[in-house]
């Protein structure tokens, strides 16, 4: 069973996962492996802090106000066998009190906010109706009184190859909302995704 790891501003542990759903094995290391057997489930944690500058990053802050320099970002990916997928966050250093809304989208992060193109859609759609929790990844939150956040999202399916690539941090929660931040993420997929 192969298993790759990778590392995103900070550390990434991945693995694949056996029939039993327990880790077979994880690691930290170069690249950014995303092919896996359709027969095994996925788990992965990453990490990184906001850029304080522009630079070759995987974390960029676009509205230093909401997203300061130096705050931190972690996501967790966990895909059972079967694609039922849980997308998790956790966030630290943001704007206290403030309410955010977190997406799944298709393209990494750069310095252009407007490169991480869309949403991902499990059942890609330019009807409006599409843009909802139930077809995307939507993790809002609101930042408590440290800047501190969490939230989780799950669904029964999981990731196509190849087709989510980052989450983005929107000023507001729902469907739209200004990008004031992006993190470039290495989600798995499955074939039953």
């Amino acid at each position: 069973m192969a298993v790759r790891a990778g590392v995103c501003a900070g550390v990434v542990a991945m693995a694949v996962l056996g029939a039993g759903g327990a880790a077979a094995a994880a690691g930290e290391g170069g690249g950014q492996g995303k092919e896996r057997d359709g027969r095994l489930g996925y788990a992965m944690v990453t990490d990184g802090v906001f850029a304080k500058k522009k630079s070759a990053t995987t974390a960029y802050s676009y509205d230093k106000k909401l997203v300061p320099p130096g705050s931190w970002i972690k996501i967790g990916q966990r895909t059972a066998p079967g694609g039922a997928t849980t997308v998790s966050l956790r966030v630290k250093g943001l704007k206290a009190g403030h309410e955010y809304g977190v997406h799944v989208h298709t393209k990494p992060c750069t310095a252009d906010p407007a490169a991480a193109g869309g949403h991902y859609q499990h059942k890609p759609s330019t009807d409006p109706a599409a843009v909802n929790p139930r077809n995307e990844v939507w993790l809002d939150f609101t930042a408590d009184r440290k800047g501190s956040g969490k939230a989780t999202a799950h669904h029964d399916w999981g990731f196509r190859k190849g087709g989510a690539a980052s989450v983005v941090i929107h000023d507001e929660p729902g469907s739209s909302g200004a990008r004031v931040g992006c993190f470039t993420v290495p989600f798995g997929w499955t074939k039953a995704g």
